[in-house]
């Protein structure tokens, strides 16, 4: 079935017996057995996947771990509290004294620091790799683990050869991990170009009213044993009403989807035209550098991208940013609503005063009307002197 069909009728299993529309939301913490044999028998089945306590999850849960693995063509699926718990999850999992994690340049700021500190003080080797590299063979060690990318890039935008990069690990055995969130499994399918194991921040689109916290992990039985093990030792589960919540979510995400793509093309074409834009990072725009792999690689676009502003003070910067009412000031995206973010690359988080050149700007554009939100970049952009 087309995949608009399919989020229209995944995950309602449980909603049979309750004879509704939607799955009944289930909360529990303890949960309860008719016999001795059936506690012993529940407690030797995999967390995750059977009732045992309600950390493992309820039928609300397992209703959108089916519904996710079935439209994504995964095996199983795994729901944890945020999608920065499924990351940690995955990473922790293959991380260890002896082993060695190979990441690209430009993943999500969170991740790297997770690497850099917390794995690595822990004995476990962490490189990154160029965004563009043509062929990561190089970069892999005898005790590569994993290799880890996220596509599009975080804050840059910049696409990666992801066959490649999979082609070239596979040949050593090593498996690959990839942050899937912006294209969302409705415009980006990771598992056909040879990624291992998916990851999904579904407090963004997949949800869509920026009102969770929510991760999933997909991929098969054997790539997520060790991921498995992780979150059920660290209680990283997630709560069935966010699982529900992201159900319903599900519903309208082939429709929300193609808007967002819609406007943000709008959006970012008009930016282009702007005398204090310099360039504008979306891959879905022609003139992109990686515009080619972008439509080799995905079906569409998300909302989100980044442009550059002229060069400016920071006060003149603060200006554009105070002055945007259509546009929040927050952290996240993916959800209805419009936001504007400055994107501090990496190596500038330290600084309390972002240098005058190579201002970038995060939007992610909404579901208001694009001609409005021009407007109001029209009327902002006027303070950039």
């Amino acid at each position: 079935m087309h995949i608009h069909t399919l989020l229209t009728q995944l995950g309602r299993d449980t909603a049979r017996t309750a004879q509704s529309i939607n799955p009944p939301l289930v909360r529990a913490s303890t949960v309860l057995f008719e016999r001795l044999a059936d506690y012993k028998q529940a407690h030797h089945q995999r967390q995750f996947d059977s009732l045992q306590y309600g950390r493992s999850g309820t039928s609300t849960t397992f209703d959108l771990q089916r519904a996710m693995a079935a439209l994504t063509g995964a095996e199983t699926c795994l729901a944890t509290a945020s999608g920065l718990a499924a990351i940690t999850a995955v990473l922790t999992a293959h991380a260890g004294p002896g082993k060695h994690l190979l990441l690209n340049e430009g993943v999500y700021g969170p991740t790297r620091i997770f690497c850099e500190t917390e794995l690595a003080s822990l004995g476990t080797a962490v490189d990154f790799f160029p965004n563009d590299a043509e062929d990561i063979t190089p970069y892999l060690r005898d005790n590569t683990s994993l290799v880890y990318i996220e596509a599009p890039t975080s804050l840059t935008m910049e696409m990666l050869d992801v066959r490649k990069i999979c082609a070239a690990a596979h040949r050593r055995d090593i498996p690959v991990a990839a942050d899937a969130t912006w294209g969302t499994p409705v415009f980006f399918k990771p598992q056909e170009l040879g990624v291992d194991i998916t990851i999904h921040s579904a407090a963004k689109f997949i949800n869509g009213h920026s009102d969770v916290m929510l991760g999933l992990v997909l991929g098969s039985e054997k790539n997520l044993a060790g991921t498995r093990r992780v979150c059920g030792r660290y209680g990283a589960h997630a709560a069935p009403d966010t699982c529900w919540l992201a159900l319903r979510g599900l519903r309208t995400l082939g429709v929300r989807m193609a808007r967002h793509q819609e406007s943000a093309l709008v959006v970012a074409r008009w930016l282009l035209q702007q005398q204090q834009v310099k360039r504008v990072m979306f891959p879905a725009l022609e003139s992109d550098p990686g515009h080619a792999l972008w439509r080799d690689q995905f079906s569409g676009a998300g909302g989100p991208f980044t442009f550059e502003l002229a060069t400016c003070s920071e006060t003149a910067f603060a200006a554009f940013i105070d002055a945007l009412q259509l546009f929040g000031l927050g952290t996240g995206w993916g959800g209805f609503e419009s936001l504007a973010l400055p994107a501090v690359p990496y190596h500038l988080r330290a600084l309390s005063t972002l240098p005058d050149e190579g201002r970038l700007v995060r939007l992610h554009i909404g579901l208001e009307d694009p001609s409005d939100l021009c407007e109001d970049l029209a009327q902002a952009l006027k303070m950039v002197k």
